[in-house]
C-alpha cells in the first residue's frame, strides 16, 4: 500500500488528507489497530527517528513521548531508583528494559506527555503494553510487537488505540519536500549523526566529561534533532529531564525547559512522595495536583480550600526556602542546545538546575562571555560544530 487516507489534516476544517510515497512505493508503515489522524502520523515518524537513533548510539532500548511534533520526554533503558519508580507510577509493574525505557520518557513530564505518541526503538513487549495501556495515550509505534503486548494494546480504548508498526530497515530518500502556502521546499534530509566524537571539542577550562555525562549529552543532542526549534534539553541518567521547544528566544528555550527539570526534582523530594491522597484518584489528577503543589501557587490554592476531594487531611507548606535547598542538591546535569548560545544569561539559568555538561554548536559573537560564565561554575562545555534546527 503506497496510499493511506487520513480522517482529516491538522484541523477538521482541512479534509482530503492522506500520507502517500511519492515513488509509488509501499509506505513503510502498517496500521495494526486505530486509525491514525495527520498529527499522529507527524508524531509517529518524527518520534520513530528519534528512538531508532538513541538504539544506534548508546546500543540501549530506547523511547520517547511526542507530543505536537515535540518531544515530551525521550530515554534510554537505565535502572530507575525506587524514588523514580515511584513517581513515574511504575513501583507496582514488572519492568523490562524497553518498559525502563519508556517509563522515563513517559515520566519526565508526566503533564505534557498527556495524550501522547509514544515510540519504540524495540518490539513492543507485554511489560511496556502493561504501562501504555494504562496511560493516556493517541497511539504507539514500534518495530514489532509480541502477541501478548498487541493483544493488550488492541483493546485499549475500547479498541480504538492507534498501533503502527514500522519496517525498520526503511531509509528515506536522502532529499525531502514540503509545500508551503503553494510553494515546494526542497533540502537534504539532516542525516548527521550525534556521536560521542561531537563532545571532543572542549572550550571551557574544565575539559572532564565522564561517560554517564557523555550519555547524557547525546540522548539531548539527539533529542533537539527532533524538537521544534529554538530548543534546549535538560538529560540526566539516560532520559530527557526537561524539553524547551519552539521558543523565538533561546533563554526562554533554557527557562522552560529549566522549569521542567525541576520540578522533576521537586517530585522526588520526601514532601511530594507522601502527599495524603484520596484513595481512588486517578493518575493525571495527581499530576495536576502535585505539578500545583510544587508550585507558588498552592499558597493561594489552598487558602481556597479546593484540596477538599483530592488530600484526606491538607499537605503542609512546600516553602520557598524548602524547595530552594532540595534543588541545590540536583547536579551533575547535562544540557544540549540545538544551537549556540547567545549570552551567559543561558548559563547562569542552566545552573540553577544543576547543569555541570553542555553541548551547543558555537560560533556566536559572545562566545567569550558564555565560555566565561561556564568557567564561573566550573561547568564542561563542547562546542560540537553541527546546528539541530527542527522544523
Amino acid at each position: 500500500m503506497n496510499e493511506l487516507a487520513l480522517k482529516y489534516g491538522c484541523n477538521p476544517n482541512q479534509p482530503e488528507a492522506k500520507i502517500r510515497m511519492k515513488d509509488g512505493s509501499d509506505l513503510p508503515i502498517t496500521v495494526l489497530n486505530g486509525r491514525p489522524g495527520y498529527i499522529n502520523l507527524l508524531d509517529a515518524l518524527n518520534s520513530w527517528q528519534l528512538v531508532k537513533e538513541l538504539k544506534e548510539a548508546t546500543g540501549l532500548p530506547a523511547a520517547a513521548s511526542f507530543k505536537h511534533v515535540s518531544p515530551a520526554g525521550a530515554a534510554v533503558a537505565v535502572p530507575m531508583s525506587d524514588v523514580l519508580k515511584k513517581i513515574y507510577f511504575v513501583d507496582d509493574k514488572p519492568l523490562s528494559p524497553l518498559a525502563t525505557a519508556y517509563a522515563r520518557a513517559r515520566g519526565a513530564d508526566r503533564m505534557s506527555s498527556y495524550g501522547d505518541f509514544a515510540a519504540l526503538s524495540d518490539v513492543c513487549d507485554k511489560e511496556t503494553a502493561a504501562l501504555i495501556n494504562r496511560e493516556v495515550s493517541d497511539g504507539v509505534i514500534a518495530p514489532g510487537y509480541t502477541e501478548e503486548a498487541l493483544a493488550i494494546l488492541k483493546a485499549k480504548r475500547k479498541g480504538s488505540y492507534t498501533v503502527l508498526q514500522i519496517d525498520p530497515s526503511y531509509v528515506p530518500a536522502p532529499v525531502e519536500s514540503k509545500d508551503v502556502f503553494g510553494i515546494t521546499f526542497e533540502q537534504h534530509r539532516n542525516d548527521a549523526k550525534i556521536t560521542a566524537e561531537l563532545l571532543t571539542n572542549l572550550v571551557t577550562e574544565n575539559k572532564e566529561i565522564p561517560d554517564e555525562a557523555r550519555r547524557d549529552l547525546i540522548v539531548s543532542l539527539i533529542t533537539l534533532k527532533y524538537t521544534q526549534s529554538n530548543s534546549v534539553c535538560y538529560a540526566k541518567d539516560g532520559q530527557a529531564i526537561g524539553v524547551g521547544a519552539g521558543q523565538q528566544s533561546r533563554v526562554h528555550c533554557t527557562r522552560l525547559a529549566g522549569n521542567k527539570a525541576d520540578n522533576w526534582f521537586l517530585r522526588q523530594n520526601p514532601k511530594v512522595l507522601s502527599l495524603p491522597f484520596r484513595p481512588g484518584i486517578r493518575r493525571a489528577d495527581r499530576d495536576n495536583a502535585i505539578d500545583v503543589y510544587i508550585s507558588d501557587e498552592y499558597m493561594d490554592l489552598l487558602a481556597d480550600g479546593i484540596w477538599e476531594n483530592t488530600f484526606t487531611e491538607k499537605p503542609a507548606v512546600f516553602t520557598k526556602e524548602e524547595k530552594a535547598a532540595w534543588l541545590s542538591q540536583l547536579t551533575g546535569v547535562s544540557l544540549g542546545s540545538d544551537a549556540f548560545f547567545p549570552f551567559g544569561d543561558n548559563i547562569e539559568r542552566a545552573h540553577k538546575s544543576g547543569v555541570s555538561y553542555i553541548a551547543q554548536p558555537g560560533g556566536s559573537v559572545r562566545d567569550d562571555n558564555v565560555i566565561a560564565t561556564c568557567d564561573k561554575y566550573g561547568i564542561a562545555m563542547a562546542f560540537t560544530g553541527v546546528r539541530l534546527f527542527h522544523h
